[in-house]
């Protein structure tokens, strides 16, 4: 039996949560989904610039798995921005906290 996951931290939603490049029409765009709890790693990792245990702490997960969350974030982050992909962000496993 599969272990459920824990329900990640994440301080607020995103305000905005969709990205274009300029000059592309959304019809012929794809898209990268980057889940909420992603951002928020990427939000505390990079805007914040908390080392990732802090980062783990916060969001009450171990730091292997913030590795993890934060690398699939950066990964479909770059794809987006180099192959010109739209950015939506949406899902995730958290729970939001006040």
């Amino acid at each position: 039996m599969v272990r459920p996951r824990c329900l990640r931290r994440v301080f607020s939603n995103p305000e905005v949560t969709f990205f274009k490049p300029a000059g592309i029409k959304m019809r012929d765009l794809v898209e990268v989904i980057v889940s909420v709890d992603e951002f928020e790693a990427v939000r505390l990792k990079d805007l914040e610039n908390l080392d990732q245990e802090d980062c783990a702490k916060k969001m009450g997960i171990s730091q292997p798995t913030f590795h993890r969350l934060i690398s699939s974030a950066r990964k479909k982050i770059a794809d987006a921005i180099v192959k010109g992909k739209a950015i939506r962000i949406e899902g995730g496993n958290f729970k939001l906290k006040k």
